[in-house]
């Protein structure tokens, strides 16, 4: 693709013919001027090193070069510029819980909260990295493709909450079945699946699908959110009650989450109010495979105002070189004149 990147110089152009007008009249009125004193032919003999070619030349160089100077101020562009960078990368979804379990604050400030804390430090620190995000309760569904543009996905982890859902439950197949489902097609990178869960699974089905996620390739690493002791779960009614009217109370189901990630080929971490399951989770992540990128586009176009530049001063030089009358060193070659 060719294109300016300042093509308001171009204007400059419309120079051009006036240029030529102003040295037609010049010629016009020099030739005037010289019919007062005698006949062409006559005063061309009395000034034999004079020249009427070499001006029309050096006036032609002189457009030329501003033509040059022009385009060169123009800064013309070709090419789209690349490099040999290597870069590396996993692909990560994020399966996230959310169930009305989530609400429980037995971890501050609630564990939804705390893991969309976790999630957008694990976001701020991926650079070639690529992420999707995948909600669940009873079922589960697409929040974002996976993507490189880590700015949306920290716009849809905000937006994150237990009304993203709503059939309520823990349905952990389903998430990991979909997870499953949205990496790319890139067999050289490494692929985890992040589920964020309180391990309160309802439906069946959640090992064999993490048995065969690993079977394709897929790391699954469960971070568990909440306490052992468990605690209520706050809603905007009060605190959330059976339809017998009692409590209702939530634990973190460890055994069930650790069994989770061993049939997925992955790791078990606990989250819990400091930074160590993040630590965790990032070593982990670091282990997977990780694939390189050869040529990389930047985007940008070439620039070859260089090749102008250097047509400019080979014009200017050639013009500056070139006298209007006949140089005793150059008139042996008859350049601008006929041979007798």
């Amino acid at each position: 693709m060719f294109q300016f990147a300042s093509p308001q110089y171009l204007y400059g152009l419309l120079l051009l013919p006036f240029l030529v007008l102003l040295f037609l009249r010049s010629q016009w009125t020099a030739r005037r001027r010289e019919s007062r004193f005698g006949r062409r032919q006559v005063l061309k003999s009395l000034v034999p090193g004079r020249s009427t070619i070499r001006p029309v030349v050096k006036f032609v160089l002189l457009c030329l070069s501003v033509v040059l100077g022009i385009l060169l101020l123009a800064r013309p562009q070709y090419g789209t510029s690349t490099g040999s960078e290597k870069r590396k990368g996993i692909e990560a979804i994020i399966a996230f819980d959310v169930s009305q379990s989530m609400l429980a604050r037995d971890v501050q400030p609630s564990r939804i909260e705390r893991s969309k804390l976790l999630v957008s430090t694990l976001i701020d620190r991926m650079e070639n990295d690529k992420v999707g995000l995948v909600v669940f309760a009873g079922e589960a569904f697409p929040q974002l493709p996976i993507t490189n543009d880590f700015v949306s996905a920290q716009l849809f982890l905000d937006n994150i909450s237990t009304d993203a859902v709503s059939l309520q439950g823990t349905n952990l197949a389903a998430a990991i079945t979909l997870a499953d489902k949205s990496f790319t097609q890139d067999k050289k990178v490494g692929k985890a699946i992040i589920v964020i869960t309180d391990g309160e699974d309802h439906e069946p089905g959640a090992k064999e699908a993490a048995m065969a996620a690993a079977k394709a390739g897929r790391h699954i690493y469960v971070l568990g959110v909440g306490s052992r002791a468990g605690a209520e779960i706050p809603t905007a009614n009060g605190l959330l009650r059976d339809r017998s009217g009692a409590v209702v109370k939530t634990a973190l189901n460890e055994a069930a989450c650790r069994e989770l990630a061993a049939a997925g080929n992955g790791a078990y971490i606990h989250i819990d109010g400091s930074n160590v399951a993040q630590d965790q989770l990032q070593a982990q992540l670091r282990k997977l495979q990780q694939t390189d990128s050869g040529m990389v586009s930047d985007g940008s176009l070439n620039e070859q105002f260089q090749a102008v530049a250097l047509l400019l001063f080979l014009v200017l030089l050639i013009e500056l070189l070139l006298f209007e009358k006949q140089n005793a060193f150059f008139s042996r070659f008859r350049l601008f004149q006929r041979q007798a």
